[in-house]
């Protein structure tokens, strides 16, 4: 297992005071048992806002709800978090053979948030995009097994395509990315959910954060890891989940903190809202991963609501969270 520490911040400045607003911010660390445990956390907003809540949406991610007052001329929202991953190996291929898994797709009688129903159809952020599932079909066709599909896509596009920051912005279509053939992670991951979907696998887009290691001999630089995204897909009833990220050509094991999933990026991007504006602003956002020595930790209070987020507020996992099982852009 490993033990991460993390900051991460968001900083904007506002050319004239701003109207009033509402932000959501998903950036809290998922729990997820046997993989991934939320050890504490803790949130900072200047200026205070007039009103906060915390709810939890339906795929699971539990959402900070900020209403802003007017007069805002700069906001600073930070999230400092430790995070326990612990590794696990991919393990055998025992997944579906692809022809049999409409048929255990349909044996699935639950729509509760991890059911492979609600990864099959289109989006509006993920369209049919027959280049792409053609692509997909080609190559998997020697593939037998569900999961071997999975990775033989996740890996062509790493193979095939380049990342290339700036190549594309957050609603570039992710047919368009395929056909130049360049993006960043959030193209990587769009277009391969995309391509399972189109061979009838159901797939999420998932979101998190990676930590980034400096070239050899360079030092690392604060701030400079990253928001992510990869793909999860749904491989048959005995395996349930498997995260593979494509950008990277591997399976999501110990490396990658996730946030959450959904059916596309809009599900589980990080800040979303409305703020009235007269005049421009900037932003920028930075995230900082360590790795943080093992250290016993008592188990937390539930916080249900930050109600003080000026403070720092400590936030701890419910004990009996159900909402993750096992299974951003750069």
């Amino acid at each position: 297992m490993t033990v991460y520490s993390m900051q991460v911040a968001f900083h904007y400045e506002f050319d004239r005071p701003s109207g009033a607003g509402r932000q959501l911010f998903r950036i809290l660390p998922a729990e997820i048992p046997g993989r991934q445990n939320l050890l504490h956390a803790e949130i900072r907003i200047e200026p205070d806002p007039a009103e906060t809540a915390e709810f939890t949406d339906f795929h699971g991610m539990r959402v900070i709800e900020m209403i802003m007052p007017p007069g805002l001329t700069q906001l600073e929202f930070v999230l400092e978090a430790e995070v326990e991953r612990i590794a696990h190996d991919i393990g055998l291929d025992i997944s579906t053979p692809l022809g049999v898994l409409p048929a255990e797709i349909a044996a699935y009688r639950s729509i509760d948030p991890h059911a492979p129903h609600h990864f099959l159809a289109p989006t509006p952020r993920i369209p049919a995009m027959p280049k792409v599932a053609e692509y997909a079909a080609r190559v998997t066709r020697k593939a037998v097994t569900t999961r071997e599909s999975v990775e033989a896509l996740g890996r062509a596009l790493h193979r095939d395509m380049a990342f290339q920051a700036g190549a594309t912005d957050v609603n570039t279509p992710p047919a368009q990315a395929f056909a130049q053939r360049r993006g960043v992670c959030q193209d990587f991951a769009q277009i391969m959910v995309g391509g399972l979907r189109s061979l009838g696998i159901p797939a999420a887009y998932v979101g998190g954060y990676l930590r980034t290691l400096p070239p050899p001999g360079q030092p690392r630089l604060v701030g400079a890891d990253a928001t992510h995204a990869w793909v999860r897909g749904w491989c048959g009833t005995e395996t349930g989940w498997v995260d593979y990220d494509p950008t990277n050509g591997c399976f999501a094991l110990g490396d990658h903190i996730e946030i959450g999933f959904g059916r596309d990026y809009d599900d589980v991007a990080p800040v979303t809202g409305m703020l009235r504006l007269d005049g421009q602003q900037t932003g920028s956002h930075s995230v900082d991963i360590e790795e943080a020595p093992l250290t016993p930790h008592a188990g937390g209070v539930w916080t249900p609501a930050l109600d003080l987020p000026s403070r720092p507020r400590r936030i701890e996992p419910p004990e009996d969270d159900p909402l993750h099982d096992a299974s951003q852009r750069i």
